[in-house]
């Protein structure tokens, strides 16, 4: 992909791949939104001459579209545009798209992603509900794991810092998949269960996720383009003799509008990861880290 990557870096956008999927985007200023579609449609025009080239086809019908905005800034009537022009045809802004089985909205509030996820999870929950009196516990457990809990699960790094009524939101899964299991009733107190299944809420499932992704980037083999946005903390003003003896400390970066900036992976993970005890940030090995993580946000949690 790197001719692509190349091609791609003559214009001022930015450019995603994956596999055969890719991906062009840039940030605007409202007054500057009209350019930025000129310069997208522009280099899609290259892409598109290039692949013909190369004897490959830009499916123009799969092409999706959408214009990310905050939904607490209204804008005027028909100062947006609607679509942007593709190959033969005009691509309408959409309200979400699916990137890797996650959908984002064009609030990036992951509120679509999640009503999924209950859809689907809730759909598994009665599924299992429905054989559950041929089931032991241990099996019971192993469905709700592989039916529900990978769905809470996959990509939740990305509900950091959102909306906590999403995160209760899929608490409440949770909860019902481990009722289920040991067949309680709908009041009883959820917490002795999770903790006799050694289950992590979600919440510190989502903390748990970060701070692994960044030991493994930072400390092991993990992505470089990761690793690049994390940075030991360095500060020579600073007479904490502890903490500038602490070399696995991470900077925080200040964010102008912290409640949607830091949820950034740069800030996210920056946070999560002072937020463990020191023991914990100097495991020497992936599995003593994420052993000793989990009993952290264990006794933390529950």
């Amino acid at each position: 992909m790197n001719p692509l990557f190349n091609l791609v870096k003559q214009y001022p956008i930015d450019h995603h791949a994956f596999a055969d999927d890719n991906q062009l985007y840039k940030d605007s200023e409202i007054d500057q939104i009209d350019t930025t579609v000129s310069e997208m449609e522009d280099c899609v025009v290259a892409v598109k001459a290039w692949m013909t080239a190369n004897k490959l086809q830009l499916n123009d019908s799969k092409t999706e579209s959408m214009l990310v905005r905050s939904q607490y800034r209204s804008f005027p009537e028909n100062s947006l545009p609607s679509s942007i022009h593709v190959g033969d045809r005009d691509v309408n802004f959409v309200s979400s798209v699916t990137n890797l089985g996650v959908t984002f909205d064009h609030f990036l509030n992951l509120s679509q992603h999640v009503q999924n996820i209950r859809t689907i999870a809730y759909s598994n929950v009665r599924k299992i509900s429905s054989i559950r009196h041929y089931l032991t516990p241990q099996a019971a457990q192993t469905l709700a794991c592989s039916l529900v809990l990978s769905r809470i699960d996959y990509r939740n790094s990305l509900f950091y810092g959102c909306d906590q009524k999403l995160v209760e939101s899929l608490q409440k899964v949770q909860n019902s998949a481990t009722k289920l299991i040991y067949r309680s009733k709908k009041f009883d107190h959820v917490t002795p269960l999770l903790r006799s299944l050694h289950w992590l809420p979600v919440s510190a499932r989502i903390r748990y996720k970060l701070a692994c992704i960044c030991f493994s980037a930072k400390f092991e083999d993990g992505p470089k383009y990761l690793k690049e946005l994390l940075v030991t903390y360095d500060n020579p003003s600073d007479y904490n003799l502890r903490s500038r003896a602490d070399s696995r400390k991470l900077e925080t970066l200040e964010r102008s509008l912290p409640s949607f900036g830091n949820r950034s992976f740069a800030s996210a993970a920056a946070i999560v990861w002072n937020s463990l005890p020191s023991s914990v940030r100097h495991s020497a090995s992936k599995d003593s880290f994420r052993s000793s993580l989990k009993t952290h946000l264990f006794r933390e949690s529950l």
